[in-house]
């Protein structure tokens, strides 16, 4: 029986992009717990397909996705199915950190490039520009709401060591992933995230 591979590191800090094929899956590791992830996803054969937030919680009526539920594209086709979830709270409301949100939020005169910039790094190699990018789905991102002034609060994750979410594809897709940079998000440090492709089930 084959064995699933090896994760592979995302560094703190930092950002990668691969390609998923429909039905092979993806599984998201936080190894050493409270470390967000971005995810953003576009259509193989027309990168103009993107994920949208927007559809995806419409569909849903909820802000908060788990496991059974898909997250869709633009044209409101799905694009992932979520699997399985150890954590069972994530984040689809929030864009990737940027340095100009490092600037406007945490008024840093020296940003680094976030989420946002490593994502736009990575996947310019299949020419997708950093105006392509969407609001990610955050995985592990611990968002809390306000119901009485609907005021954002971003809470530590909580994710504990080894937790993780799998991803079916429903389409082909590029895929761009990052180990999250903003401080509040993590809890205050930075760590890696890891990561699986693993083929499609039987």
């Amino acid at each position: 029986m084959p064995t699933d591979p090896v994760p592979a590191e995302i560094a703190p800090r930092s950002g990668t992009a691969f390609e998923l094929r429909q039905g092979e899956r993806l599984r998201v590791i936080d190894p050493q717990g409270e470390q967000v992830a971005d995810l953003v996803a576009f259509g193989r054969d027309d990168l103009g397909e993107v994920l949208s937030s927007g559809r995806s919680l419409d569909y849903a009526s909820s802000f908060l996705l788990g496991r059974g539920d898909l997250l869709y594209s633009n044209r409101s086709r799905p694009m992932l199915r979520i699997l399985a979830d150890g954590v069972g709270r994530h984040d689809f409301l929030l864009a990737p950190c940027s340095a100009e949100m490092f600037r406007k939020l945490y008024d840093d005169p020296d940003p680094p490039p976030g989420c946002f910039g490593n994502l736009a790094s990575a996947l310019a190699a299949w020419g997708i520009s950093p105006d392509a990018i969407p609001t990610a789905f955050n995985v592990f991102m611990n968002v809390q709401v306000d119901g009485a002034s609907g005021r954002l609060r971003v809470d530590p994750p909580l994710s504990r060591p080894g937790d993780a979410i799998v991803f079916e594809a429903c389409m082909d897709l590029v895929v761009g992933l990052t180990a999250c940079s903003a401080g509040q998000s993590n809890n205050f440090r930075y760590k890696p995230i890891h990561y699986q492709v693993l083929p499609a089930q039987d």
